[in-house]
């Protein structure tokens, strides 16, 4: 993508590839890659081809010692694919580029119905918090107009002025809301 282009309009041009990209935000320990588990699993059975980014806030390597794709890359290959009948995986070592724009890892992805991003709390897109009053931290949405609804396990531990509230325990209700607001574009709306 153009580098002349803003972020939003990177955004907007990656996220045109798909149907809808939402993300799920909160605090370490509040249970986003378990709901996003659970979002996977019920928003696939409903028929919907899902594709998910996650961001590492630390050093992380998927790959293991020994491994011919280890030994590439340890070799000094910037980028390794290793391709099988089951699955490909791309590595790319971003080195000195830093880390790679979610933009750009959108429009890396094959078309989705919806992109779910975990994580990049801080990114312009549309968001559901995760929020759980054990984790002792405040909530999100207060800093952050993009968040448009929250999952909690405690509404009533929530200001007045918090927006769409979700149960946490009801994933089916999120999917629905997910999937309503695909429907109506809202999301898109939010952005």
């Amino acid at each position: 993508m153009s580098e002349t282009m803003s972020i939003d309009q990177r955004l907007d041009a990656a996220r045109a590839r798909h149907g809808l990209v939402i993300g799920l935000a909160g605090w370490s320990g509040s249970g986003k890659t378990t709901l996003a588990e659970q979002l996977i699993a019920g928003l696939t059975a409903r028929g919907l081809e899902i594709a998910t980014i996650k961001h590492a806030h630390h050093g992380f390597d998927a790959d293991k010692p020994g491994k011919d794709s280890y030994r590439h890359r340890a070799a000094g290959a910037r980028q390794v694919i290793v391709s099988s009948k089951a699955r490909s995986v791309l590595f790319t070592e971003n080195g000195d580029h830093g880390e790679a724009r979610l933009e750009d890892l959108l429009d890396a992805l094959s078309p989705a119905d919806i992109v779910i991003v975990e994580g990049y709390k801080r990114e312009p897109i549309p968001k559901i918090e995760i929020f759980r009053l054990a984790t002792g931290k405040p909530p999100l949405f207060t800093g952050d107009p993009q968040i448009i609804a929250v999952a909690t396990d405690d509404a009533g531990a929530l200001p007045a002025a918090a927006p769409h509230l979700l149960d946490l325990n009801d994933v089916n209700a999120i999917i629905t809301y997910i999937c309503e607001q695909a429907e109506t574009g809202n999301i898109a709306a939010a952005s």
